[in-house]
């Protein structure tokens, strides 16, 4: 939820009259300019995103942030990338603007928005709904009227830095072609979904805070690794190559169930029948699912 609501009195609601269509052919560049607020991890992994996925030229990509640090550093990654740590100019002539900043300056920027009919605003801030962000901008804009700015919600996870996010995306207004236009643009970093917005928060336990489960797993199972006698590196990477492959059978194969795949493995009398017996005496199963319902 958006917090620490302002006067609405004292704070202009930058409003722009103007439509914007935006012709999109996933097979070429798409000549609409893109602003990216904020360059930490999530921004600078969708403007590397969107630089390598072919749809938008680097040069219509326009980066903000208040340090130029992490800009610089993105431009020498992304010859042609424009960067400024003016959120208004990197916002001012923008089709789709990503928000992806902390949510404590989620409002400042919010009253920076050059809203306008046609703007597509996609919002990587977590915890705030799009409802949440509607209603401060009604609070702020003229006599609460907000023009027809279409609002998206952006769930990467971490893996989008290598290009193996699951990325969640929703929309409360989105047409088809502007859901497709979104889903297409965060290809390349990694699988796209849409999900429903009052389903977004379990998606997430599922997509984002997964990766952690997973990664506590590889974690313990490294560890039991070293204590058979395997230095930390190589029991690391057998666990962790385990989990690829595993990942795998199930990815390459619609039909493939993992009670089917666990099956395949536990040889009557075998061993791993005895650590799937110890795992589920221990409540393994139990407490995956506690902790994934506990993350909404």
């Amino acid at each position: 939820m958006l917090t620490n609501i302002h006067n609405p009195s004292h704070i202009p609601c930058i409003f722009k009259q103007k439509d914007v269509l935006l012709r999109h052919n996933p097979k070429k560049k798409t000549r609409m300019k893109i602003a990216i607020i904020g360059a930490g991890n999530m921004g600078s992994a969708i403007a590397r995103g969107l630089a390598q996925g072919g749809l938008v030229q680097p040069e219509d990509i326009t980066v903000s942030n208040p340090s130029e640090g992490k800009l610089q550093a993105l431009q020498a990654d992304i010859p042609g990338l424009e960067v400024t740590t003016s959120n208004v100019k990197a916002m001012g002539d923008a089709d789709i603007i990503f928000l992806a900043v902390k949510p404590k300056v989620l409002e400042d920027v919010l009253r920076e928005l050059p809203l306008r009919n046609g703007l597509i605003v996609a919002s990587v801030v977590a915890g705030s709904s799009i409802n949440s962000i509607l209603d401060y901008l009604s609070m702020i804009c003229p006599q609460g009227h907000v023009p027809d700015t279409i609002f998206f919600r952006i769930v990467p996870n971490t893996a989008a830095a290598i290009g193996q996010s699951m990325t969640l995306v929703s929309s409360l207004a989105a047409n088809p072609k502007q859901r497709q236009l979104m889903l297409d643009l965060l290809a390349p970093l990694g699988p796209t979904m849409w999900v429903p917005e009052p389903q977004l928060a379990a998606a997430t336990a599922l997509a984002s805070c997964g990766t952690a489960y997973v990664m506590k797993y590889i974690q313990a199972a490294t560890q039991a690794g070293i204590e058979l006698g395997f230095k930390a590196q190589d029991a690391r990477r057998m666990v962790t190559q385990c989990v690829m492959g595993a990942a795998a059978l199930l990815q390459d194969n619609p039909d493939a169930h993992p009670a089917t795949e666990i099956e395949k493995v536990c040889t009557p009398g075998g061993y791993t029948i005895r650590g799937i017996n110890e795992l589920e005496h221990s409540g393994f199963t139990s407490a995956i699912i506690k902790a994934i319902k506990a993350s909404v």
